[in-house]
């Protein structure tokens, strides 16, 4: 009787879980980056991956001795990321400080304008 009470409750957690998931966020448009392809979601928030990210952000700007404007699109879940910031973290910057971790941001585009 135990077992079957058991079972009983796994099961019904499934199905609890598979029915409240499959009711909530859905993709609202799939964007193709030149670096990543990243979703936005029908809630309002970004995914890339297996993460979920509140902004994206498209930073233009100048690089130091650049000809042309280079314009970095990321989604993160910090309030704000400066043009400085957006290009050391691209890959840029010879210290690991300057790169974000997964959690906090990801490049998914960068182009010259």
């Amino acid at each position: 009787m135990k077992k079957k009470l058991i079972f009983l409750t796994c099961i019904l957690l499934i199905v609890f879980f598979a029915v409240g998931c499959s009711q909530g966020i859905s993709v609202k448009e799939t964007i193709e980056g030149n670096l990543k392809t990243y979703y936005e979601m029908s809630d309002g928030t970004w995914k890339c991956g297996k993460n979920f990210y509140q902004h994206c952000f498209k930073i233009s700007g100048r690089m130091p001795n650049a000809s042309a404007d280079s314009i970095f699109v990321y989604l993160s879940n910090l309030e704000e990321i400066s043009f400085e910031q957006a290009w050391r973290a691209a890959g840029l910057s010879s210290s690991s400080d300057d790169y974000f971790s997964p959690k906090e941001a990801v490049l998914v585009d960068w182009r010259q304008k």
